[in-house]
C-alpha cells in the first residue's frame, strides 16, 4: 500500500503511472490523483479523488489527450493539477467566447494531435513551448481581456499543429470556419 507522497511506476503493459496521497490512502479522509498515461498512444486519464471521514467518495476524471491538458501536465510535473488556474481560466475561456462547433473539432482533433506529437522524439521541447507560446500567451490575454488574442493565437495554434501533424486525409475538414461567439 502507497504511503502519503508520488509513487510512481510502469506497468507491464508499458503504461506509466503516478500515484499521489495528501496522507495514507488506509485513513478514511484523505484525497489522492492517479495519472495513467501511454506513452505510446499518448492516451491518458487524471483522477482526482477525496474521500471524507464518513467514507464520502467525490472523484473527477480528466482525459490527457487533450493536448493543452497534456503540455500542462508535462510542464508542471508533480505539481500538476487538472484544476490549475491556466486550465480554468482557459476552460472559462472557451466556455465564453469558442463556438461549439470548434470545441467540437477541436476535440476530434486535439486527440490526433497528442498522438503525433507523442511520437516525436523531443516532445518534451515541443510541449513546452505549447505551455509556453500558447498556454501562458492566452493566459495573460484573457486577463487582460484581450479575448481576440486569445482566440487567434489558440486557432492558429490548432490550424498549425493540425496541419504539421496530420495527414492531408485527416484534414478535409480543416476548412471548417473558426469564429468567435
Amino acid at each position: 500500500m502507497s504511503k502519503e507522497g508520488w509513487n510512481a511506476h510502469t506497468d507491464k503493459n508499458g503504461k506509466e503511472h503516478a500515484d499521489y496521497y495528501d496522507k495514507d490512502p488506509r485513513e478514511s479522509d484523505h484525497s489522492s490523483v492517479h495519472i495513467t498515461f501511454d506513452p505510446e498512444t499518448g492516451k491518458g486519464t487524471i483522477k482526482e479523488t477525496y474521500r471524507d471521514s464518513d467514507g464520502n467518495k467525490e472523484q473527477t476524471t480528466t482525459d490527457t489527450s487533450c493536448f493543452l491538458t497534456t503540455a500542462c501536465m508535462k510542464k508542471q510535473m508533480e505539481k500538476f493539477d487538472d484544476k490549475c488556474y491556466e486550465l480554468e481560466l482557459l476552460r472559462w475561456f472557451r466556455d465564453k467566447f469558442v463556438s461549439k462547433n470548434e470545441i467540437d473539432y477541436y476535440y476530434e482533433i486535439a486527440p490526433l494531435i497528442v498522438q503525433e506529437l507523442n511520437n516525436i522524439e523531443n516532445n518534451n521541447v515541443i510541449y513546452s513551448y505549447i505551455y509556453n507560446n500558447v498556454i501562458n500567451r492566452c493566459v495573460k490575454a484573457i486577463e487582460n481581456k484581450d479575448y481576440k488574442l486569445a482566440y487567434l493565437i489558440y486557432k492558429n495554434c490548432i490550424i498549425s499543429l493540425e496541419s504539421e501533424l496530420i495527414s492531408k486525409t485527416k484534414t478535409s475538414e480543416k476548412d471548417k470556419v473558426l469564429y468567435l461567439k
